[in-house]
Formats: structure tokens, sequence, C-alpha cells
């Protein structure tokens, strides 16, 4: 955990509960159900991936948990606080970075910055001369002078380099360059090591895999899919690419195999479930196999599992 000190007005027993605990989670917009009933457990320490599409409740969770909705039901709490009612406090006690950051067009990046970091527990002046080097940011800048880019390279100097217990990163490199993204991604881990708690929402799945313990993945304002990325993937089929000598005659050859593709080169592409992997490999060796790769699902494709059935577009990708 971050070298921060609990609030003495905190509970004792905050720090065995989890950073983040949501449950049955309701948040109507008019007629509209935004949040149906969503659950959530950030353990502290955990850096945890929270994904789906614009619009499946992603960022109304986030702002319920900063304080700045309330729901129509259910409980949210936060450090062992309630967000809506112990705002000021705990907002002492995390850092945000949202996906468009929106900054004081007469302040420097460096006096955003530290205005930031005087909100919160304060800053690790260290820390923030590092960030600014390698996120390669001029802090004499104006907050009008900015790019989309370098304004979320002050929103990340400013929560990185803050004395807090808990990062909420809500796509936090959008308008990054690729070679921001991996200083990024690199000073996450640094973090993560520390053992600071990260609620990660992106659209960049290698991020999430990358730097995730446990991903939820939330459809229609519920969580549909939550674990490891190992307990995820043991429940989904591994993907098999093969080169065969001699293809099959017919798919029904290889009953154990589902959406099998033969191409006319006589590559062949197929699924197969985890504990059917050895039959595959015996049901495969008559055909004369020169190359075979058996790949886990990546996180992509558990997010498209859930996703894919309903849309065209991914439909028509899947052979």
């Amino acid at each position: 955990m971050a070298p921060t000190t609990t609030p003495a007005s905190a509970p004792s027993s905050a720090s065995q509960e989890p950073a983040i605990l949501i449950e049955g989670l309701v948040k109507k917009f008019g007629s509209f159900t935004a949040l149906d009933g969503l659950d959530l457990s950030v353990a502290r320490g955990e850096v945890h991936g929270f994904l789906g599409p614009n619009g499946a409740g992603k960022s109304t969770t986030i702002r319920v948990l900063l304080g700045l909705l309330r729901p129509n039901g259910g409980t949210a709490r936060l450090l062992g606080g309630d967000p809506w009612r112990d705002v000021v406090e705990l907002h002492r006690r995390l850092a945000y970075v949202p996906g468009d950051v929106s900054l004081w067009p007469g302040l420097s990046g460096g006096e955003a910055i530290d205005l930031l970091g005087n909100l919160r527990g304060g800053l690790d002046q260290g820390r923030r001369a590092e960030l600014i080097r390698l996120f390669e940011l001029d802090p004499t800048k104006r907050g009008r002078q900015y790019s989309k880019g370098n304004r979320q390279k002050v929103a990340i100097v400013a929560a990185l380099a803050a004395d807090v217990e808990l990062l909420i990163l809500d796509e936090p490199t959008s308008g990054l360059d690729p070679l921001m993204e991996a200083v990024f991604l690199d000073e996450i881990a640094k973090e993560k090591a520390k053992g600071r708690t990260i609620l990660l929402s992106s659209h960049i799945m290698t991020e999430v895999e990358v730097l995730a313990d446990r991903v939820s993945i939330i459809r229609d304002g519920r969580i549909v899919q939550t674990g490891t990325l190992e307990s995820l993937r043991g429940q989904t089929r591994l993907t098999i690419d093969a080169t065969l000598a001699v293809p099959p005659r017919e798919a029904s050859e290889l009953s154990m195999l589902h959406d099998v593709h033969v191409d006319a080169h006589h590559r062949l592409t197929a699924t197969v479930e985890p504990d059917r992997i050895n039959d595959a490999m015996v049901a495969l060796t008559p055909y004369r196999m020169s190359a075979l790769t058996v790949s886990p699902a990546s996180l992509e494709d558990l997010f498209l599992q859930q996703y894919g059935v309903t849309d065209p577009a991914a439909q028509a990708t899947v052979r």
C-alpha cells in the first residue's frame, strides 16, 4: 500500500474491507437504467481491470464511486467510507484520471499538478520531477496551450505523484502516443509493485492484460464475468492453429474441435475445450502436422465472448 496514513476518523476495521465494495448498485436516468444491480469488489493492493464498451455503465459506476452521482439503490463503499457522504475525506485519499482531461486554461501544467496534489494527500516532489521527465511534459505551458495528450500527462503525473491509497483510472492513456503508453505501463507496474490499489478502465486490452490481477467485464449495467485472467481462460476454449500435410475430408472427422476451418493451404484453425486438448492432439496426428500452435484465450477473446454474440461485425470475423 502507498505510504499514507489512514485518517483517524476512518473506522479501524476499514483496512480489512475491500478498497471498493459495490453490492446491487442501481442507477437510473429517467426511464433508462444505467446500472442494474451491479456487484464489484476490489481488494486492497489489487490492480483491477474494469472492461466494457461505451454505454455499458463503467463511467456511471466510477462517478458513483467519486461521489458525483447518487445511486437509486444498492450500496457502495470506498476505502471504508460512503462515497456520497464522505466525499471530501475520501478525495484526499484517492486520485482520479479521466479519459478526457480539462485543465484550468490560465494555470501552467506544473501549477495544475500542484493544485491537484494539494487537494489530495500531498505530492512526492521527487516523484513529480521524475514523472515530468519520463512523460516529456513541459510544466511551464498554460492549460490552454496543451494538446489532448499533454492534458492527459498532467493528470497522470498529478495522480502518480500523489500520496494516495487508491488510483481510479478511466481510459487514462487516451490521446497518448505509443511511446508514452509504454511509459505509462512501466509506471503503473511500479505502483502495482508498491501495493497501491488501482481500478483501471481501458479499451486497450494489452494494458489490462499486462497489469491487472483480476478483471471484471460489465454488460448492460451488470458484471457478467469477474476473476483472474487465468481463471477466466480456464472457462474458455483454446485456439489451435496447425499446418497439415493431409487435410480432413470433413470437419466431422475432428468431432472434439469447434469452429473448424481449413484453408486451401491446409492450414487449420479451430477451438477446443481445455480438458480435451490431449484428445485433439491425438486426433490431428494422422494428418501429419508440420506446424502447431495452441493459444489460450486473450483478454480480447474473453471480452468479445460477452459482446460478439450480439455484434454482427464481430460475428463476421468468426469462422
